[in-house]
């Protein structure tokens, strides 16, 4: 029997972050024809986790895969994740449910994010340098992460330096990256959105990227065929351990 794969996205107020979710179901569904493929949040759209949880568990039709629709293990993915989830263990015995790894790190990361960087005219090379913007957390393993990512992608791709910035929770910001890449001499600029979807975030950093004097940047992820790709390695993945015990430290 298949397992269903499901999507455990934040949520946002903002429209575009869902619609970026249900074109990621379909590119999915694309990938692999005749999987069940479905989404839930956990937070400001319907339907929430919890209801989804239910709606498997009513159809009865085999486990389900969960994976994170985050780039790092910050707070909801150690702590908000596995609670919704299980708290719906315990009223849901009979539903087998294995939690995937988060989305990153993974090089499938970095070619959506060339790809995007494609898009507004900015391909690899020595003399550019990128802002790889993410949302920041308050959790530092979390924004390590993410400076991790950023220094195999330039050792990989070949830029000229990748300088991390964060649109919220901590420092540093969009004009303090490009200072750091402007100091190495680096000039031709361009900030990449190590973000998802669309919304406030993004917009944010937008905003900062024209005060700093970067005009190129890139779209968000989005609905990649790159990230669609992650979505189903994580899926395969997940299948090869035994269903998630959904400790609080998981």
């Amino acid at each position: 029997m298949t397992a269903r794969l499901l999507l455990l996205a934040h949520g946002s107020r903002d429209p575009r972050h869902a619609a970026t979710m249900d074109a990621l179901v379909l590119q999915a569904r694309a990938l692999r024809p005749g999987l069940d493929v479905r989404v839930g949040y956990l937070d400001h759209c319907a339907p929430r986790i919890p209801r989804t949880l239910e709606q498997l568990a009513e159809e009865g039709d085999g486990p389900v895969v969960a994976v994170p629709m985050l780039l790092a293990r910050a707070f909801h993915a150690k702590t908000d994740i596995p609670g919704v989830l299980r708290e719906a263990a315990a009223r849901l015995p009979r539903l087998e449910v294995h939690l995937a790894e988060v989305l990153g790190p993974s090089p499938l990361l970095w070619r959506a994010l060339e790809r995007r960087l494609a898009e507004v005219g900015v391909r690899p090379a020595a003399d550019t340098g990128i802002v790889l913007a993410s949302a920041g957390s308050s959790d530092p393993t979390a924004n390590a992460a993410t400076r991790a990512t950023a220094a195999a992608w330039a050792r990989a791709a070949g830029w000229g330096g990748v300088a991390v910035a964060h649109a919220s929770a901590a420092p540093p910001s969009v004009a303090d990256a490009a200072a750091t890449l402007r100091a190495q001499g680096l000039r031709r600029l361009a900030v990449a959105l190590y973000l998802l979807a669309p919304g406030l975030l993004p917009d944010r950093i937008a905003d900062q990227a024209a005060t700093a004097g970067i005009p190129a940047v890139a779209s968000p992820i989005g609905a990649s065929p790159d990230l669609a790709e992650l979505l189903l390695q994580r899926y395969a993945e997940a299948l090869t351990i035994r269903p998630a015990e959904l400790s609080a430290s998981a």
